[in-house]
């Protein structure tokens, strides 16, 4: 299948694709005569897979990592290799909630504060050059 046909079949757009080959992640047979890149249905498993491993937060460059691994025949390392990527993830994930939890909590601290400003259907910033007070 040409990389157009890979991409209506998985939802990845082709320039997507076309980085993921370059990278090595996805093989092709090799170009068509009219020098279209042409895929197995080995493919579609593998941008399956790629896919699946971007959903649990795996970088591109893990993934590639991964990859090199198993290629690199590491004998039963490659399910120790993705629970450490997996474990990378998940802290990367943590660090990215506390982050937002720390915006939710200046959200509510600010509102607590400006309770009553809020609450003005009118809103005035001091310095607006529009002037604050009643509006004619």
């Amino acid at each position: 299948m040409t990389v157009g046909e890979l991409s209506r079949r998985t939802g990845v757009p082709v320039k997507t694709l076309r980085a993921y080959t370059d990278l090595g992640l996805v093989y092709t047979l090799g170009r068509s005569p009219a020098n279209y890149r042409l895929y197995t249905a080995d493919a579609l498993w593998c941008v399956r897979f790629i896919g699946e491993l971007r959903g649990l937060g795996l970088t591109v460059a893990e993934i590639r990592e991964l990859t090199t691994a198993y290629l690199d025949g590491a004998d039963g390392q490659v399910g120790s290799h993705l629970a450490e990527l997996l474990h990378r993830s998940r802290e990367r994930l943590r660090r990215r909630i506390a982050a937002h939890q720390q915006i939710l909590d200046r959200i509510e601290t600010f509102e607590a504060a400006h309770q009553a400003d809020l609450a003005e259907s009118d809103l005035c910033w001091a310095g607006d050059p529009r002037g604050c007070g009643p509006r004619a």
